[in-house]
């Protein structure tokens, strides 16, 4: 089978300079973009009478060449005790270790979890997202490689890996909102629905991002 060109996309619509020209706008607004799949009530800020400092991810949005054009991985995380992420779908990523900047933590990140260490090409990053559940700074970066790899996740940290289309992102059967009992209250959850899986919260929230700014460079093309 013939892979996509990631310059011109599926059916000529999302290519890889789109994304390269999304991710450089002028004007825009990332807190904004991201009310789209946040839920409601959401901490968007951290709040300033939170003593001392956040604890720092970093997160990364893989690219390559997939079966539906321009694809992305999630990861179905392992259940942990303790860990108020586990069992969710995510983006891969994790904490920032002594001594690495943002996107070394990002780059390891990918190897750990998904096996893919070499060949990665950081085409540009989101604006930090906070997380106020486990009180994290998550700077999220987009990479690209040429080629669709061949995932070899850690078993320990990775239930299974989710490959999901750009253009799904644009679909609005795969979007849903629904009110969620959490914690004595209701809270109204947008997500998208890939591969039978909910993805919600920070990863939807950040995907929504990454959807706004490709609308505002399509200008209608989808």
């Amino acid at each position: 089978m013939t892979e996509p060109d990631p310059l011109v996309g599926p059916g000529g619509l999302i290519g890889l300079d789109d994304v390269r020209a999304a991710l450089a706008l002028d004007g825009f607004d990332p807190l904004e973009a991201r009310r789209t799949m946040s839920p409601v009530p959401r901490v968007l800020r951290r709040p300033d009478s939170r003593l001392g400092a956040p604890h720092q991810a970093s997160v990364i949005m893989l690219l390559y060449p997939g079966e539906h054009g321009l694809s992305l991985p999630l990861i179905h995380r392992a259940e942990h005790p303790g860990d108020v992420h586990s069992g969710q779908i995510s983006l891969p990523g994790g904490s920032r270790e002594p001594g690495e900047t943002p996107v070394d933590t990002a780059l390891r990140e990918a190897g750990e979890e998904l096996g893919v260490g070499a060949g990665i090409e950081i085409l540009g990053e989101l604006s930090p997202l906070y997380i106020a559940p486990s009180d994290f700074e998550v700077t999220p970066f987009v990479g690209w490689l040429p080629v669709r790899p061949r995932w070899r996740p850690d078993e320990r940290e990775v239930v299974e890996v989710l490959e999901c289309s750009l253009a799904w992102l644009f679909e609005a059967p795969r979007k849903h909102i629904e009110d969620w009992p959490f914690e004595g209250y209701s809270l109204r959850v947008p997500w998208y629905e890939v591969t039978g899986h909910r993805v919600w919260g920070a990863t939807a929230i950040l995907l929504g991002e990454l959807e706004q700014r490709l609308r505002q460079t399509l200008n209608g093309r989808l």
